[in-house]
């Protein structure tokens, strides 16, 4: 029995179709690959030149604010040796006339038998003294008949006596000072205790 080739020339059409229609859908189907990917490369592009856009402004602020910084560190340290420097001239310039007034009062004694007259001008430089260190904004710390406080007043005695209540000053040994808040020097004084 002998075969015979089909020889249908329908079959080849069909076939040939088929291949076609296959043929173009796997090129429609890279095609739209292709597509996508460009439209993804293209999205990442795009971002990523807007992160490192973002980059770039930032980064530009950070060094401007870093400069302005160094700048105001260099002002406030050049402030602080100006301050340092020249912080006492007001006072010494304002100390100038106590010391002129001391070398005239000086002057004026040397033949001055009269001891009154040299405790007046004593006590006339004094006052002058205290006049401008208040000025200054030099304040005495009041301690004699107070409550003792330890953030203005150093206990050096302490008294037991029934004359006084208990942790009353009862003599200041020596004034203390302060400039505003701060405490320049603490009064020395005798606390009373109980007996």
């Amino acid at each position: 029995m002998s075969h015979k080739h089909n020889n249908n020339p329908f079959k080849k059409h069909l076939d040939k179709e088929i291949k076609d229609e296959t043929s173009n859908d796997l090129k429609e189907q890279k095609d739209t690959e292709s597509t996508d990917e460009n439209n993804s490369d293209s999205k990442e592009s795009a971002e990523l030149e807007k992160l490192k856009a973002d980059y770039e402004t930032l980064n530009n602020q950070y060094i401007r604010l870093a400069a302005d910084f160094e700048n105001f560190r260099k002002r406030q340290e050049q402030e602080r040796e100006s301050l340092l420097k020249y912080g006492a001239e007001n006072t010494l310039k304002k100390m100038l006339e106590v010391l002129d007034n001391f070398e005239r009062g000086e002057k004026a004694l040397e033949n001055v038998e009269d001891c009154q007259k040299v405790k007046d001008s004593f006590n006339l430089v004094h006052k002058q003294v205290i006049d401008t260190l208040t000025k200054l904004g030099l304040e005495q710390i009041e301690a004699a008949g107070k409550e003792f406080d330890p953030n203005f007043h150093e206990a050096v005695m302490q008294t037991p006596t029934g004359e006084h209540p208990e942790n009353t000053i009862i003599t200041e040994l020596q004034k203390g000072y302060k400039l505003g808040d701060k405490v320049l020097r603490p009064a020395l004084v005798n606390v009373a205790t109980a007996e």
